[in-house]
């Protein structure tokens, strides 16, 4: 006896034989207890959707006193290397303790105006050149927003867009021109932007970040400590931070003030700029763990 599949078969030929215009659309087989039910066929995937990529004027941003790729061997080159080497060290689980979030790495400071938006950048650039490492720039000054500008280049949705849902990671990430490095724009302004960074939403994209590519290092350029609330919700999360001091200018006072705020973050680096203490120029560092307050070797900074 004929399946009934193979009677549907003979049916649709003697169809087609007497001349009827069948549908173009498949005929589905008569349904019977003897047989399972057909499944819907698979859709196909959406294509993965692409990063929007930008190009950076290097020429300027060499101008600019920025570690493009295409600039020369400096001072101010060789002390980022410095800097830059115990950040990736922890950052990679290879520092004396493995640190949970290790490769998140904000960079601040106390007051406004003392170099930390051009240190994130430098900073960023600097990791760019390893070998073994990719680096993401987000710009986490919501209130303030820096990193778009100093690249010339537009501002546009981003970090907030994303905590509100309005739209994926993946369609605010700019790709560059520099191999390795990626930006996250902070977004459209928000009269709630603590309260986003503060946000369960947060929380699980940031580990979402710090675990999806075990290479990359994400760098934070975030508000002063001392100014805005946001920074402080922000460092709550971070591995690392990197507090830029300016020389001769933040008091004391002020930087005790902004560790103090911060002192659940297992490692903290001071960076002092704009010092005044070498020939080759006006740019030094210093960094230290825990409450460590010391400076270092002078290098040149515009």
């Amino acid at each position: 006896m004929s399946s009934l599949i193979e009677q549907a078969a003979q049916r649709l030929e003697q169809l087609r034989q007497a001349g009827v215009v069948l549908p173009d659309a498949p005929i589905q087989a008569p349904t019977s207890p003897d047989l399972p039910p057909t499944l819907p066929s698979a859709e196909p995937e959406a294509p993965a959707v692409q990063s929007k990529r930008v190009e950076l004027d290097l020429v300027a941003l060499g101008a600019q006193g920025f570690l493009v790729p295409t600039a020369p061997r400096t001072f101010i080159a060789d002390q980022y290397r410095v800097i830059k080497r115990p950040l990736i060290k922890n950052a990679m689980g290879k520092g004396a303790d493995k640190l949970e979030h290790g490769n998140l790495i904000m960079v601040t400071s106390a007051l406004a105006g003392e170099g930390k938006s051009f240190t994130s950048l430098n900073l960023a650039l600097s990791i760019a050149a390893e070998l073994d490492n990719t680096v993401m720039l987000v710009d986490a000054d919501v209130a303030r927003p820096s990193v778009l500008r100093m690249l010339g280049l537009p501002q546009g949705p981003g970090l907030l867009d994303v905590l509100e849902n309005q739209v994926d990671m993946a369609d605010v990430l700019l790709r560059t021109n520099v191999d390795k490095l990626t930006i996250l724009p902070s977004g459209t302004p928000h009269p709630r932007a603590t309260e986003l960074l503060a946000s369960d939403a947060m929380t699980a994209l940031l580990a979402d970040m710090a675990k999806r590519y075990p290479d990359r290092i994400i760098i934070f350029d975030s508000p002063p400590l001392l100014l805005t609330t946001e920074s402080r919700v922000l460092a709550s999360h971070m591995g690392q931070i990197v507090i830029v001091v300016h020389a001769d200018k933040t008091l004391q006072g002020a930087v005790q003030q902004a560790l103090a705020s911060i002192e659940t973050c297992p490692v903290k680096m001071m960076l002092l700029n704009q010092a005044h203490a070498s020939s080759e120029g006006s740019y030094g560092y210093g960094y230290g763990y825990g409450y460590g307050y010391g400076y270092g070797n002078d290098a040149k900074s515009e």
